[in-house]
């Protein structure tokens, strides 16, 4: 195992150079005593896995082994050296890189010193506040008994509730209807053409379209022609837009009654009785409002923690936001706002950073099954395309990084809401529209002003390049006006 050498054995040497801000330079080097011992290791793993004609498994000569493995042997035990060496040099040095280190070689080969250099980006010392000075607005949702009922109402509402109705009343709109069906197109038959026990409710149109109104007025067990188009996405495609003839024979006319809200209709729906559907119901719309108040919240625990101190901020983190800031737009149009994307770029690492410092003194840590509750979570919310969600995160881990990062820093905003100073704030439901409407409007004004500036100088650069085909169409325009006058 590397650095778990005899005590015979140079231990790497280490040395930190060229200090200038957050940047450094960390020169390693590891004496050729050392990397051949690594050699050696290697050959030996090599020889007692190689079949080489001529040769017993084990006993191939490493002159031989050299000659044909020699330079794939080197190149994988330098990776791992490389690899391992510059971990261990930076965390035994506590330097936590911004970005991805480059490494320099200086000296290295088979029988050689190895020397190189790690250039580093260095996160910047973060010095937390007192997390206790933040302040933020909880809220509770107050719902009082007549939203609670008015929602149950249009609960039961939903439900479809059908009687049967007396065999000589005639079907309309709203009704049920249960029928069985032979349709033919140019009097013969086809496929598809044939259904039993079939469903639909008047004045939907849901069956096919103009079927619901020759339905109306039909009484149980009569018989009625019903002519239409079929549909142009219909299965089989030859059959698409061609005029049926259905022959409908009335099984069931049914009408629908409203629901009695009681203990029956309460149980159907899981709960013990009215009462408990009622403090289910009332829970319910406490939390819709909740969810997106909680998120008001962050905003502003956000918004504090902008205001602790960080030093410096890096610059290669900086060119990375801003990149994706100015994505679509031109190089010279970047350019122009490039000093405005970096002071956006500053706070969203800012705020990153120090998130990321009190995840760090927590020891806040993200489990697999936390990944997993969070993707069950959005396959309930995607009905249906439960395989396409899953696939989408099998087939792209920096999806699955972001969604890792994303329940990480949810993490760490309720740790700091246990921590800090909530202004709790009981509110009624209309009070809480009319924040959120507030927030919204905020929200769209400050997206529209940071879109219409991103829009404005696509369309210039855009402009700039049309101008030539501009004034050909102009041109054209003028002498056909000219025709036209003739």
């Amino acid at each position: 195992v590397l650095f778990r050498l005899p005590e015979s054995y140079k231990i790497m040497k280490v040395t930190v150079e060229n200090i200038k801000g957050l940047n450094k330079d960390i020169k390693v080097f590891i004496d050729k005593k050392t990397m051949n011992t690594y050699m050696d290791e290697k050959y030996e793993e090599v020889k007692n896995t190689v079949n080489l004609k001529g040769f017993r498994q084990g006993k191939v000569p490493r002159e031989i082994l050299k000659r044909q493995f020699g330079q794939a042997i080197f190149s994988e035990v330098l990776d791992k050296v490389l690899k391992d060496s510059s971990t261990k040099a930076l965390e035994d040095n506590k330097i936590k890189p911004a970005g991805q280190p480059k490494l320099d070689l200086k000296i290295y080969g088979e029988d050689k010193d190895l020397e190189y250099i790690i250039s580093v980006t260095e996160l910047p010392k973060v010095e937390l506040k007192s997390v206790e000075n933040i302040k933020f607005d909880q809220y509770s949702v107050k719902i009082d008994a007549i939203e609670t009922d008015k929602r149950i109402k249009e609960i039961a509402k939903s439900q479809n509730n059908f009687i049967d109705v007396a065999e000589q009343v005639k079907a309309t709109d709203g009704y049920s209807i249960t029928f069985d069906y032979k349709a033919t197109i140019d009097g013969k038959n086809f496929t598809g053409g044939e259904g039993k026990n079939t469903q639909l409710v008047l004045g939907k149109d849901l069956f096919i379209k103009g079927f619901d109104k020759q339905l109306i007025g039909v009484k149980k067990n009569e018989e009625k022609l019903v002519e239409a188009v079929l549909p142009e996405n219909y299965p089989q495609k030859e059959f698409a837009n061609k005029k049926a003839k259905f022959s409908c024979k009335i099984i069931a006319i049914k009408k629908s009654v409203d629901v009695k809200i009681d203990d029956v209709f309460a149980k159907n729906l899981g709960a013990k009785d009215l009462a408990d559907l009622k403090q289910l119901v009332s829970k319910q719309i406490n939390d819709e409002y909740k969810n997106s108040l909680d998120k008001l919240a962050k905003t502003q625990i956000l918004k504090e923690i902008e205001n602790f101190k960080v030093d410096e901020i890096p610059g290669n983190l900086i060119d990375e936001e801003v990149k994706i800031l100015a994505q679509g737009m031109s190089e010279e149009d970047a350019k122009k706002s490039r000093e405005n994307f970096e002071g956006i770029a500053k706070k969203r690492i800012k705020v990153g950073l120090i998130l990321n410092e009190f995840g760090e003194q927590n020891k806040i840590k993200v489990t697999e099954q936390e990944i997993q509750a969070e993707i069950q979570k959005q396959l309930r919310m995607m009905p249906g395309q439960e395989k396409m969600v899953m696939e989408f995160y099998q087939k792209n881990p920096s999806a699955l990084a972001s969604l890792r990062g994303t329940v990480y820093e949810e993490k760490i905003i309720d740790l700091i809401k246990t921590k800090a100073k909530p202004d709790k704030k009981e509110i009624t439901k209309e009070e809480a529209e009319k924040i959120l409407k507030k927030h919204q409007k905020q929200e769209h004004d400050h997206n529209h002003d940071h879109l219409e500036e991103k829009k404005a100088v696509v369309t210039k650069s855009v402009a700039k390049k049309d101008t030539a085909k501009t004034k050909a169409i102009k041109s054209k325009e003028t002498k056909a006006k000219k025709v036209s006058k003739k």
